[in-house]
């Protein structure tokens, strides 16, 4: 149903827009508002942004991080240390992680977590290729910076134990990741003292 004083198409702009997270419908209003009012320096960039990269994503076949190439920039990076890859959840929290300074390894992007009340299996992540990549002799250490979840801290012990018979190292993160804590939220110094005070798992 159309709202009285807007149109079909401002409607769908704003219904579109409190689907995104953190935009309920009163914040997509308002978002909907600035755009339309500063139509031509922000509104018509950021649909050909949009456009471009619907067009262009694509996931990395090696970490599953997306970007416009696949492989990702981060894995084609040849000033990136291949000893180490550090494990995450989700993009998000590979993004979260690119914002410490000093991580220059590569990265495993999950998809998720284990989870028996969701259905989630081991099957329905990006585990076994995980596994595969650690194998690589050049491979040495394998950081699992899952969320201080109980879902992910499953997941992490899981990984584990997969790994157990692989020649890696395998450490997490340490202080200052609060239990609960999602990576995506925290700060680059927290974020950056849980990765330089990793511990063997």
């Amino acid at each position: 149903m159309v709202n009285p004083g807007r149109s079909s198409g401002i409607e769908a702009l704003i219904q579109l827009l409190a689907k995104v997270p953190g935009l309920g419908p009163r914040s997509a209003r308002r978002a909907a508002l600035h755009l339309i009012k500063r139509r031509e320096s922000l509104m018509e960039p950021l649909a050909r942004a949009l456009t471009q990269t619907a067009e262009n994503v694509k996931t990395c076949s090696v970490c599953q991080n997306i970007d416009v190439t696949d492989p990702c920039s981060i894995c084609t990076d040849p000033k990136r240390d291949r000893s180490q890859i550090c494990v995450v959840e989700e993009v998000g929290d590979l993004w979260a992680m690119e914002r410490v300074v000093g991580f220059r390894g590569l990265y495993h992007v999950l998809g998720g977590t284990l989870s028996a009340l969701d259905g989630i299996g081991p099957q329905d992540l990006h585990i076994g290729a995980l596994v595969e990549r650690a194998r690589d002799p050049g491979v040495t250490e394998v950081i699992l910076a899952t969320n201080a979840t109980v879902d992910g801290q499953t997941t992490a012990h899981y990984i584990a134990d997969r790994l157990s018979d692989a020649n890696v190292t395998i450490s997490g993160l340490a202080h200052g990741v609060p239990m609960g804590g999602e990576l995506d939220y925290l700060d680059e110094g927290t974020l950056s003292a849980a990765l330089k005070a990793r511990k063997p798992v």
